[in-house]
């Protein structure tokens, strides 16, 4: 079907109102978005993808600091849709960097196309859906507008980058910047005196790289996380035979496991066995590359309990082991939050950055930050002379994209609104009351590919039943939604990713709800729940 458009003049100007009509648009071309554009070509529809940045990628196109790479195994990550890719594509390290991340999806885009339906620069301000016409109506900052029957976001768990609201920022007389939108010429950070202010995943990564260049680095941590060695290495030839032979247990191994990754949690308990015993599996598994240490351990690792805290104590004295000054050791071992609680930062070399003469770690929990000033930043304690100030401070994760676009449903009700005291959804994928729209963002969570893939084919085989019984719409009905968010909220407070401060039940962004932004459940029970649902006619869904 090719793209149509309806131009109307408006008399006496020289301004054309222009719509174009499309059966589909996707709302950002980063992973996700890029094979929900590739599936949906596949049913025959047209489709406009609308992607913010320059070009493909979404968090690879954006997250360009230094240090940024995968945690999860890079032949993991790749899209597993065809065979022919998975045999091109030479990943050359385990855990991949960003510039091969980014160059991989721009090989995916060219190798199908993907490029002559994707408008880039596209910022979309808002999206209304037309009751009388049974379709989403898309504007773009820039006045552009567009109309689909349906409507995927595609922008990402973390993709809504939060700078705190200091006071004083206005007057910082040197470069700034936040981690996810790294300027594309990079930052010249050589000999000067910078300030990282984070020390989450992303800033394990930027800190370790950039302490090697700069003349001073003063890292301001509110809270010491648990960090595990990543232990990444080139991909050798007879290596990289033995992947491309076997990427069918691969994704079968990554199908079977709760978040989707390649590791699988020991069946027995931490507590069943030899204190010898259990110590000689923390260290084999801590000698491992990746999330072994975290995903393959005693399975009790990762509920609240006794278990859990044994672990954690094992990796608090790793931690202590690479830190020389003991005092700035113990700014740097967690004690308010479980393990496992926040996702495990994977680190090549961080905590020996503290060992540097050139480093300075700043408890802000001890003096919290006061302002920024023309000249640096200003704790409860001293003031600090910077010439760069770098925030790692995360994201607004889930409902922050959503949350910056105007998204009007039925009888004009917006999403923020809805969404005001936490997500309510069926499945993630659909809110009653905006029909046709599917947050497919919102139900991905785990090793993003692996989940997204799913996902994607779920919502195009939607679609094309909807299509093909010639219905025109399908919203959740709000009892689905009401019964889901009710399990949501229930059994989500006794999983262990609820337990801490984190993104997870976004308490890292002031002012917003304590809510688990997503599914409780692990990937195979969410796949299975989708295909019972989908085999039931599209059970708790209203279709017209």
């Amino acid at each position: 079907m090719g793209t149509s458009r309806q131009q109307s003049s408006i008399v006496g100007t020289d301004m054309i109102d222009e719509t174009e009509q499309y059966d589909a648009i996707v709302i950002g071309a980063g992973v996700t978005g890029l094979y929900q554009l590739y599936r949906l070509r596949e049913l025959g529809l047209s489709v406009r993808v609308l992607e913010e940045g320059g070009g493909v990628g979404g968090t690879w196109y954006w997250n360009r600091y230094p240090g940024a790479r995968f945690d999860s195994e890079s032949y993991t990550y790749g899209y597993s849709f065809s065979e022919e890719l998975l045999q091109e594509w030479d990943w050359k390290e385990h855990f991949s960097g960003q510039p091969e991340n980014e160059r991989y999806l721009n090989y995916v885009a060219d190798k199908f196309d993907l490029r002559r339906d994707i408008q880039f620069n596209a910022r979309v301000s808002s999206a209304v859906y037309d009751e009388r016409k049974n379709c989403w109506q898309v504007q773009t900052e820039d006045g552009r507008r567009a109309e689909a029957q349906f409507l995927i976001t595609a922008v990402g768990l973390l993709s809504a980058g939060y700078v705190p609201d200091f006071a004083g920022l206005d007057s910082f007389q040197g470069d700034w910047c936040h981690t996810g939108r790294w300027p594309k010429a990079g930052m010249d950070l050589a000999g000067k005196r910078v300030g990282v202010i984070g020390t989450g995943a992303t800033g394990v990564q930027l800190i370790t790289e950039i302490a090697k260049e700069v003349a001073h680095l003063t890292v301001f941590q509110r809270t010491a996380n648990y960090c595990a060695p990543l232990r990444n290495g080139p991909i050798d030839p007879e290596t990289q035979r033995e992947i491309k032979a076997s990427y069918p247990e691969i994704f079968k191994k990554c199908s079977e496991t709760a978040g989707s990754f390649m590791h699988k949690f020991d069946p027995r308990s931490a507590l069943e066995v030899s204190p010898e015993e259990r110590l000689a599996q923390y260290e084999r598994l801590w000698a491992e590359p990746g999330f072994k240490k975290w995903l393959a351990n005693f399975h009790d690792v990762m509920v609240p309990g006794a278990a859990n805290e044994d672990y954690a104590e094992f990796v608090r004295n790793k931690i202590r082991e690479r830190v020389n000054d003991p005092v700035v050791a113990e700014k740097l071992v967690p004690k308010d939050h479980m393990f496992g609680s926040k996702r495990l930062p994977c680190e090549s070399g961080y905590y020996e950055v503290y060992n540097r003469d050139n480093v300075l770690l700043v408890d802000v929990r001890e003096a919290p930050i006061e302002r920024i000033t023309p000249t640096g930043v200003k704790t409860a304690a001293a003031e600090y002379e910077l010439d760069v100030i770098i925030f790692a401070t995360g994201y607004d994760a889930v409902t922050g994209s959503l949350n910056r676009m105007d998204i009007h449903g039925e009888g004009g009700q917006t999403l923020k609104d809805k969404f005001a005291k936490g997500p309510r959804t069926y499945m993630g994928i659909q809110s009653a009351g905006f029909p046709n729209l599917f947050t497919i963002n919102a139900a991905s969570v785990g090793n993003f590919v692996r989940a997204a893939e799913p996902l994607v084919e779920w919502v195009t085989e939607c679609i094309s039943y909807v299509r093909d019984h010639e219905f025109t719409r399908i919203a959740a009905s709000p009892q689905a939604e009401e019964a889901w968010t009710k399990h949501v909220n229930e059994d989500g407070t006794n999983i262990l990713r609820s337990q801490a401060d984190s993104w997870f039940v976004g308490a890292n962004i002031p002012g917003k709800a304590r809510a688990l932004l997503t599914s409780p459940d692990s990937a195979p029970v969410m796949r299975a729940k989708r295909a019972e649902v989908a085999a039931n006619g599209y059970e708790g869904f209203l279709l017209e």
